[in-house]
């Protein structure tokens, strides 16, 4: 199931991203989609709240990966924009490493085909102050029931 979602400020993509986080079980892997400050990391800050971790989201530009443990699910959130290849991302293991909670890709669509089949992509589009935020299903993720996000 694909899905298509307008929010109209900051705090509703935040509640969008707390709302998505309930969909989310341990192996998940979700690529983010959009331009420089479309609100990726936004979005990824509200699953963090959804997911219980109560530490301050920030983009991982510069440190490629950062790995937060304190809430229901590990969360790993990733960016992947630096990087050079394809290696260079199966290097970082990151599919191995966020099996047991989920990992978010910032920039992910650059390196789609080095995931496994089972993953969302959630692109995120600026319009004015509004943003349009498309979830894209990939494997067993169109079985899942995205309605509840609406």
């Amino acid at each position: 199931m694909n899905l298509e979602i307008r929010t109209t400020s900051p705090n509703e993509t935040l509640a969008l991203g707390a709302r998505f986080a309930t969909l989310l079980s341990a192996g998940d892997i979700v690529v983010l989609s959009g331009r420089l400050g479309s609100g990726k990391t936004l979005f990824a800050s509200g699953v963090a709240s959804g997911l219980g971790i109560e530490a301050q989201i920030t983009s991982p530009t510069f440190l490629i990966e950062k790995v937060y443990t304190d809430g229901f699910l590990p969360m790993i959130h990733a960016d992947v924009y630096r990087l050079g290849s394809f290696g260079e991302f199966d290097d970082l293991e990151l599919v191995d490493e966020g099996r047991d909670g989920v990992v978010l890709i910032e920039w992910g669509e650059s390196i789609e085909s080095s995931l496994p089949d089972d993953y969302l992509t959630v692109r995120i589009e600026r319009d004015g102050d509004d943003r349009l935020i498309s979830f894209v299903a990939h494997g067993s993720w169109r079985q899942r029931d995205l309605g509840v996000l609406s």
